[in-house]
């Protein structure tokens, strides 16, 4: 570890990734958790609740619009993943019962329409004032295309060149509205002015968009943009739009490598490397003592059946290996359509450590290829602090083994030793997400062009 004294201007950031009963593929399995709490609104209460008494920066769910392919059924009915709300919704319940906590979800921009994302996010922007994120995402599930009238899932470049310009077209119409657009005068008759609501008049390649927006202009600006992307397509996409990159790292020399890549295309894309906060996703095992986390884990590790533990490896690396041998070697794979980063990193850590294919599914396929972290909650905080203060990261995505209890052991050990060591704030700095990250609030393109306008010759 370095000098606290370094790092005692710069705090790292925490968001909570929840996903139903717990992060470990075979959570539902714990007697200790209620497997149906998936689908219970009192759940997700009292999760959210939890995390911002322990004042995380951000709660977020991802989402996918289909989990197993027609021929899968049997194989994903050993988990709950074949299970899940509609991550808007669920937010805009969270976003009654909070007060500071950002909200962040997921939405694809390979199934939806960039009026759809800007509205929906844009709209749980003015229910939470001004907490929210948007993980833009271009799909994973290739049967995602059969929910869409769709035979197939779209090529990998393809993805993210509709990426790209969608991501444009959503935050011009974010701009639909100044901020002082709405004049209310209830006494002359006029709601708003009508100079400061714009048209975005959008065409392009792959859409063709007038606007305006219906909701109004965003208390923070602009919802937060999220994206978790790891090939180059991607880190070029995050470097270019987002402000908060989800990155799935297991080693702390290649997460240094990332961290340095992605700010260095930030400042060539003109933006400022410190508005691009990199928090690697961590799935945390907490115990008071070592061999208590290392029980709490192992249990689970045990849990996990073989056929979806064979079926999930395949998801991440982009090829059926149920076909050979568990204790032989991972067979060469052909470039992935789904995910060429995490592909990447599966396959690195195999050979790095010559994993059999049951070796290496039951240390991915439990926490999805993020890095485990397990011990004592001096030994959570100091190997966040270790990449922290290292280069490696902003802060950290953390995903707990079990909820409620695995993320209890977060804010009631971890939370508290990482304030105790500066690393972490004792009260939210503001109100807003941007407020939470360091993030500036981003100005309105037409307020900037009509200035422009009105100062040239």
């Amino acid at each position: 570890m370095t000098d606290r004294g370094a790092t005692a201007q710069r705090r790292m950031k925490l968001g909570l990734f929840f996903e139903g009963v717990g992060h470990h593929i075979a959570a539902w399995r714990d007697p200790r958790v209620d497997p149906h709490a998936r689908q219970s609104l009192p759940h997700y209460i009292e999760i959210a609740r939890t995390a911002e008494r322990g004042k995380f920066d951000l709660l977020f769910t991802a989402d996918t619009n289909a989990t197993f392919g027609p021929d899968d059924v049997e194989t994903w009915s050993r988990t709950l993943a074949a299970s899940r709300l509609e991550p808007l919704t669920l937010l805009g319940a969270l976003a009654a019962v909070t007060e500071r906590i950002g909200l962040v979800a997921t939405a694809t921009t390979t199934y939806y329409e960039p009026y759809h994302v800007a509205r929906f996010f844009a709209s749980l922007d003015q229910i939470s004032q001004g907490r929210t994120g948007w993980n833009l995402v271009t799909s994973l599930a290739t049967a995602e295309a059969y929910q869409f009238s769709r035979d197939a899932h779209a090529a990998h470049a393809d993805r993210y060149a509709r990426a790209r310009e969608f991501v444009q077209v959503v935050r011009g119409l974010w701009d639909s509205w100044e901020d002082d657009a709405v004049v209310a005068d209830q006494a002359g008759g006029r709601y708003f002015d009508p100079a400061k609501l714009h048209l975005l008049h959008h065409k392009g390649e792959h859409f063709s968009v007038r606007g305006p927006l219906t909701a109004h202009r965003s208390p923070q600006g602009q919802p937060v943009i999220v994206h978790a992307g790891q090939s180059d397509d991607g880190r070029d996409l995050a470097a270019r739009y987002a402000e908060v990159i989800f990155a799935v790292q297991q080693e702390k020399d290649s997460a240094c490598a990332f961290y340095a890549d992605i700010k260095a295309r930030a400042a060539r894309h003109g933006r400022s490397p410190d508005h691009v906060k990199i928090m690697p996703g961590v799935m945390t095992a907490v115990g008071r003592t070592r061999a208590e986390a290392e029980d709490k884990y192992d249990r689970l590790q045990a849990l996990i059946h073989p056929v979806l533990g064979v079926k999930l490896l395949s998801s991440f690396i982009g090829m059926d290996v149920s076909g050979y041998p568990l204790d032989g070697p991972l067979p060469d794979l052909p470039p992935s359509n789904t995910e060429h980063g995490r592909q990447k990193v599966i396959l690195d850590l195999a050979r790095r450590e010559n994993l059999t294919i049951r070796q290496l599914y039951m240390r991915v396929a439990g926490q999805r290829a993020h890095r485990t972290v397990v011990g004592t909650p001096s030994d959570i905080a100091d190997a966040f602090e270790d990449w922290f203060t290292a280069g490696a990261a902003d802060g950290f995505n953390i995903l707990p083994l079990t909820f409620p209890d695995g993320l209890n052991d977060l804010v009631d050990l971890v939370i508290p030793e990482l304030q105790r060591r500066g690393l972490f704030r004792s009260e939210y700095e503001g109100r807003t997400l941007r407020e939470h990250l360091g993030l500036p609030r981003p100005a309105n393109r037409w307020v900037k062009e009509t200035a422009h306008a009105a100062s040239s010759p």
